[in-house]
């Protein structure tokens, strides 16, 4: 039976990169990447994973597009929550360290370049109408007879 990188790697490519929200060629030179730096770090010690690289990065791929939470993601591929979430970090840390897949810095955003396109939204509140408070739209409260 084939897991979801299988199933998403038989797509066509434009359904690929909406699913995944990458390309089938970026997903291959991440796992490329990925299954490298697995292997060095198996070679001396340590336990082998229950999930492939592909399964892994699958993994990965979908907390970062639809942001799951590690609990969901955990049951879906069978490990524990904690594993979910050392896989993504994992994940993370190794394609930044690659540095295929690192974001520029905050210095390269402060220098005058054309290549940085800035968008801003306007994200201030606005206000809504909300009914006045007054003494006929509010419950009375029962008045104690004092006589």
């Amino acid at each position: 039976m084939k897991n979801k990188y299988e199933k998403a790697m038989d797509l066509k490519d434009n359904i690929f990169k909406r699913l995944m929200g990458v390309t089938k060629e970026t997903a291959e030179e991440m796992v490329k990447i990925l299954q490298e730096e697995y292997d060095r770090k198996h070679t001396r010690r340590g336990r082998k994973s229950k999930l492939t690289i592909p399964e892994q990065l699958t993994m990965a791929l979908e907390y970062w597009r639809q942001y799951n939470t590690f609990e969901e993601l955990g049951f879906e591929y069978g490990v524990a929550e904690s594993t979910a979430h050392d896989i993504v970090v994992w994940i993370e840390d190794t394609l930044i360290k690659s540095k295929k897949f690192a974001l520029p810095g905050k210095k390269r955003l402060l220098e005058d370049s054309e290549d940085i396109e800035i968008v801003l939204v306007d994200v201030t509140e606005s206000p809504i109408q909300r009914p006045k408070k007054n003494k006929s739209n509010g419950t009375q409260g029962r008045k104690k007879s004092t006589q």
